[in-house]
């Protein structure tokens, strides 16, 4: 992928919602909350030892970075079904076997962690369509082996065992 390419994000309907209802929360309830400690913060007089101004200064930049990160992923989004083929596509649940060992397996997400709406509790690999593992097998069906270049630079070759929707 060129390094200026802007990548799709595959969501589902139900995680583009949630993800438009925590963009729309933050645009219209969270902003004038924060904005409006800050002006207190303020009135208080002496901004250099303010912890009230400061604290509410930086969850007012971290605020405006999670909108402008959502406003980008909602742009870039095309939404769609769950996958329901035996075709491996954003959005499924891939198990695969290294070098055709079926001992040797992996069982991964395809998507990405915020998208799919799992928090750091779940213990779930997830790994980017963009990824060397999730281009080589994107496409990909039950049954095929395709290989992939590792970081460090070994080739590795990986069989598609099942491909199931995530479901959440």
């Amino acid at each position: 992928m060129a390094e200026n390419a802007i990548a799709t994000i595959w969501l589902t309907q139900d995680a583009f919602d949630k993800l438009a209802h925590e963009l729309a929360h933050l645009k219209d309830e969270k902003r004038s909350e924060v904005i409006t400690r800050i002006a207190r913060a303020r009135e208080e007089g002496d901004l250099s030892e303010n912890g009230g101004y400061h604290a509410a200064r930086e969850e007012q930049g971290q605020m405006e970075a999670r909108i402008r990160q959502l406003e980008d992923m909602l742009r870039r989004a095309e939404v769609g079904d769950p996958n329901n083929s035996d075709e491996v596509a954003p959005g499924s649940r891939v198990t695969i076997a290294y070098d055709g060992d079926e001992d040797d397996t992996d069982t991964f997400l395809l998507g990405s962690r915020e998208v799919l709406g799992l928090d750091a509790s779940v213990d779930t690999q997830v790994y980017s369509p963009q990824s060397p593992l999730g281009t080589a097998v994107t496409g990909a069906r039950v049954g095929e082996t395709v290989a992939y270049e590792a970081p460090t630079g070994a080739t590795i070759n990986v069989k598609i065992l099942s491909v199931k929707p995530f479901t959440g």
